[in-house]
């Protein structure tokens, strides 16, 4: 057996009481407890940004294919699904789903209260699984092959305001000339906590749209594409928009709606700084604690000396040592954090306040890359700054060592 292992064994915390066990144990808990913060803070910012990217692309799709426009009119130029994009995107295996929608600006009108909004007109093609996580009441729109549905999703926002509930029916105006209604049944509400759906968004019937604005069956506002990796966006737009016809535009979702993503992005500063204070403390905390050990043992390492032990070989029984504590530490730490996740993940313990964190619990992702990049960065960078104490040993007379007291 390595004779600096089989040393650093007997002096780990569990041979040893008193005073050296303690320094052990403390030196443990701060590794430990660094490591399970560190993971816990990933968890939980990978979770907020998991969540909040879903909940945009459920609504929007990664990508926007329409028609060039001359301004920015809440409006769509009209496109076909004949056009070449549409009818080929099948054979792109990067492609995993797209599908069809269009807005219409109007007023809805309640009993007593008017709200300005946005119908997003969407048909049979719309993936209604993604989007049930954010309906919170009601059923989702029942469509027909032969005519419009006039059915309709409202935000629990919307609905507040105008004081309506699911089966209530209602009246929007829309903006057109001459000026046209529908009436309309509220057959769900649902529940994004972003202002910039709950806000102003309805769901409704492509084909309403389509009668209101005398397009034909084939004509839509635009596509909504969803990807099968959405890790992937930036390697995929160059080749989806080379796919195009000559008259449409791409449109990256991330880009409409900058404020998000910049927002989520700027998010990935602050925990990056928490890690390295992380590892900053965990390896001022080592250093600290191997210089007390090795005052704590300076008589053995002076005996050590004078048997004709190398200073290199004294000094790796520290180094091991300091190994040993910090493989514990990672071990309960990565235990602790792996526990609480779990526990959050199950069971939604920890809530949030919706309106100030756009959603109702601490989210949790489990992102397995970077748990292991954190452990091995801890382990390197603690086991690095190890060597800093451990070249004292080397200034360590055998004779003052010995009477060392």
């Amino acid at each position: 057996m390595n004779l600096s292992y089989f040393i650093a064994k007997r002096i780990s915390f569990k041979r040893t009481g008193g005073f050296t066990g303690t320094i052990h144990r403390i030196a443990v808990a701060s590794v430990a407890i660094g490591v399970a913060v560190s993971l816990i803070s990933f968890m939980i910012l990978g979770g907020f940004q998991q969540e909040i990217s879903d909940k945009v692309f459920s609504f929007t799709g990664h990508f926007q294919v329409m028609k060039f426009m001359s301004s920015n009119a809440f409006e769509e130029s009209p496109t076909s699904k004949n056009s070449d994009f549409y009818q080929n995107y099948p054979q792109n295996e990067s492609i995993k789903h797209v599908q069809v929608f269009a807005h219409k600006p109007g007023l809805l009108k309640g009993d007593d209260e008017v709200e300005g909004v946005l119908m997003k007109g969407i048909g049979p093609d719309f993936d209604s699984l993604s989007f049930q996580s954010s309906l919170v009441k009601g059923r989702f729109i029942q469509f027909s092959d032969s005519s419009a549905v006039n059915e309709v999703v409202l935000s629990t926002k919307i609905a507040n305001k105008l004081l309506l509930d699911v089966g209530d029916r209602v009246i929007m105006y829309f903006v057109q000339d001459p000026p046209r209604f529908r009436r309309l049944e509220i057959v769900g509400l649902y529940e994004t906590f972003l202002e910039n759906f709950d806000d102003k968004i309805i769901l409704g019937d492509i084909q309403t749209i389509r009668n209101l604005n005398g397009w034909t069956e084939d004509q839509v506002g635009g596509f909504e594409v969803f990807v099968q990796n959405p890790n992937e966006l930036d390697v995929i737009q160059r080749p989806l928009y080379d796919k195009l016809d000559y008259d449409l535009r791409l449109i990256d979702i991330k880009d409409k709606y900058l404020e998000i993503f910049d927002w989520l992005q700027l998010l990935n500063n602050n925990v990056y700084v928490f890690l390295s204070l992380i590892l900053f403390v965990a390896a001022f905390n080592m250093v600290s604690i191997l210089f007390i050990l090795i005052m704590e043992r300076t008589q053995m390492i002076g005996i050590l000396k004078a048997l004709g032990t190398k200073n290199k070989q004294i000094r790796k029984i520290f180094v091991w040592n300091g190994v040993r504590i910090i493989g514990r530490g990672l071990l309960i730490g990565n235990s602790l954090a792996l526990l609480l996740g779990f526990l959050q993940d199950k069971f939604k313990l920890m809530p949030l306040n919706p309106e100030n964190y756009y959603m109702s619990f601490v989210p949790v992702f489990w992102n397995w890359p970077v748990f292991i990049m954190i452990n091995i960065a801890v382990l390197v960078v603690t086991t690095l700054v190890l060597f800093i104490p451990a070249m004292l040993i080397s200034n360590i007379h055998p004779i003052k060592a010995i009477r060392f007291d």
